[in-house]
């Protein structure tokens, strides 16, 4: 029989529930973990985009902190470090190799994205003066929020305990970042509820400066998260000896 370039393989047995599972219409969300632009690690992003493919999703969440502001920070900060419209412009351009990659993100609100917005309360300073996080960091698209719930799921930056915590004492699962060092997914089943809390991890480059402050503790757990249709929680730790040390998204 003459080949045919049309020809397609039928795919059987687990091949095709694999497929059948990965091409359904539930969704599946990647979670980004922090960030803490210009101080993420520059392979993370190579990272992400392989395990958006690998998991098919087709939603995408940013937990939060996509930004560090050291330069504002209300602790000490680094006086051989950068200053702050320096931060800000090679932030922004970090930032950019996101977006190119993932231009419609939910944006979790965390503690780091809203600190230069609480110097200014902080100062007295009218909300009207401040630009939307949209204009400053030049991502129009993403959508800054404080919290989103997605197939029942609730995905929040997390400053007040863990998720594990959290969704116990809510009953709803739930997704957080802002704890550098904890990536899990973690089941908790009733009599008439299963609910799960997930920390996804985060991906700063914990070398850089601005992490001075967490040099003597633990390292932090480099990993993203994925959700299916709100029932299955995938904690994905970074093989970091995979990605090397350079990207292939250049800024």
């Amino acid at each position: 029989m003459k080949e045919s370039k049309d020809f397609r393989p039928r795919m059987r047995g687990q091949k095709k529930k694999m497929f059948k599972n990965w091409t359904s219409k539930e969704s599946r969300v990647l979670i980004i973990g922090d960030t803490h632009c210009p101080f993420d690690l520059d392979t993370y992003l190579d990272f992400l985009v392989d395990t958006y493919n690998t998991y098919n999703c087709n939603k995408v969440i940013h937990i939060g902190d996509e930004i560090d502001n050291h330069f504002s920070s209300y602790h000490e900060t680094d006086a051989d470090g950068m200053g702050g419209g320096d931060e800000l412009d090679l932030a922004i351009k970090r930032l950019n190799r996101y977006y190119k990659q993932f231009p419609n993100v939910e944006v979790m609100i965390g503690n780091h994205t809203r600190m230069v917005a609480r110097k200014a309360q902080t100062s007295g300073v009218p909300k009207k003066w401040i630009k939307d996080y949209n204009d400053v960091l030049e991502v129009p698209k993403w959508e800054f929020k404080v919290s989103t719930e997605v197939d029942g799921v609730k995905y929040v930056h997390g400053e007040g305990g863990t998720a594990r915590t959290r969704s116990k004492l809510d009953m709803q699962s739930t997704v957080q970042g802002h704890l550098h060092t904890q990536l899990y997914a973690e089941y908790n089943v009733g009599a008439k509820a299963r609910v799960f809390g997930m920390q996804v991890g985060c991906g700063i480059d914990h070398e850089q400066y601005a992490f001075a402050y967490a040099k003597a503790g633990k390292k932090p757990a480099i990993g993203c998260g994925v959700v299916i249709g709100g029932h299955t929680a995938i904690a994905v730790p970074m093989q970091l000896e995979k990605y090397g040390k350079k990207s292939k998204f250049k800024l």
